[in-house]
């Protein structure tokens, strides 16, 4: 299973989301710090979900580092949040 797999399975099982996106977005840090062949290492999650909504901005982001856990943080290099109401 890929990271973006794992990422996506994640977020699906902590927030049955409306709507969800996980873009590996690696190629376009070629030669960029943590870069890694294959990709995999730069992502964006663009997500609307209800459980989500009450939250402020922080509290959003945390809860999506949360559920995704530390695990799979520390093995990529970057992630960008997008959360729609």
């Amino acid at each position: 299973m890929t990271r973006g797999e794992k990422i996506r399975g994640r977020l699906e099982d902590a927030f049955a989301p409306r709507r969800l996106e996980v873009i590996d977005e690696s190629e376009a840090h070629r030669g960029h710090a943590g870069y890694r062949d294959g990709g995999e290492s730069h992502f964006r999650v663009k997500i609307a979900a209800q459980a989500l909504d009450p939250l402020g901005r922080i509290a959003r982001h945390r809860a999506v580092h949360a559920a995704i856990g530390a695990e799979l943080l520390s093995e990529i290099h970057a992630l960008s949040i997008e959360v729609d109401s």
